[in-house]
């Protein structure tokens, strides 16, 4: 865990704090009334709280992930339905968002701070039965079928050792830049055969992997899918480059790992987002 007194700690929690205000003007636009589409809204809103929640983690700071999380499966799942977001939805919306502003304000105790009365109010917007959580699970990838998984590495002993280890999960497709990895999957999209999963490397030649991820996140955009149906990106990067990994999170990857690459920690990266079990 980084301190939190460490300038890329503090860096962050600035950005939240910018997200979080641009969060709340949405929210209470959306309640008045605005030029926006609610859509629009909704997905400004999603992409505010994915970065909030994919940051979290770098700084071990659980709590602020777990209701972010929870707020951006919500808001998907609010966008999916066929009718118009009802006022009192909003208003959950906003306390979740100004609870997040409560723990971003105090990020060292954040973690013994209870999050629960604004889980439940999450959960008890949904249909009856039905928790946000479970909900996501209904569009994350099924765990029993095989796998598509795109590499995007330059490194070739990093790129030998992940599609060695990940074939057994599915079929893996190569790219050796950022720009090999946004063409391939866009032809995926374009076949509507997408990825579930993604190792994208940070520094790669001719484009690099966060102008990659965020050109992919367009391209979802384009086909209507939204944050937590999309393909995952786990970021991967060296030590050195470990400032570029929360640059990431704005550009909505979902992880990062640190070279050279714990196969056991990605392993469990993917039974977290229900790729295996």
């Amino acid at each position: 865990m980084i301190d939190l007194n460490d300038e890329l700690a503090q860096d962050y929690l600035a950005d939240c704090r910018e997200h979080l205000a641009a969060i709340e003007a949405d929210l209470l636009s959306l309640a008045m009334g605005g030029a926006a589409t609610d859509e629009d809204r909704l997905s400004r809103v999603s992409r505010g709280v994915h970065f909030i929640w994919g940051g979290a983690a770098f700084f071990d700071l659980m709590k602020i992930r777990e209701l972010s999380c929870k707020m951006e499966q919500n808001l998907d799942l609010l966008r999916s339905q066929s009718t118009a977001i009802t006022p009192k939805q909003v208003r959950t919306l906003i306390s979740a968002a100004d609870r997040l502003s409560e723990l971003i304000r105090n990020p060292a105790v954040s973690n013994q701070a209870s999050i629960q009365a604004n889980i439940d109010e999450l959960d008890g917007q949904l249909p009856s039965g039905q928790s946000s959580t479970d909900s996501a699970q209904t569009i994350a990838p099924k765990m029993d079928k095989s796998l598509r998984i795109l590499l995007a590495e330059d490194d070739f002993a990093c790129r030998l050792l992940l599609q060695t280890f990940l074939s057994r999960y599915g079929e893996c497709h190569v790219a050796v830049n950022g720009k090999e990895a946004v063409e391939a999957f866009r032809i995926a999209m374009g076949q509507k055969k997408p990825y579930d999963m993604i190792c994208m490397d940070i520094m790669m030649p001719e484009m690099d992997g966060r102008e990659a991820v965020r050109r992919i996140r367009a391209i979802e955009e384009e086909h209507g899918t939204l944050s937590t149906a999309g393909v995952k990106v786990i970021m991967t990067t060296t030590v050195d480059d470990v400032k570029e990994v929360v640059l990431c999170f704005q550009e909505l990857c979902d992880e990062y790992l640190m070279k050279p690459i714990d196969l056991t920690e990605l392993l469990e990266q993917m039974k977290r987002y229900q790729l295996i079990q």
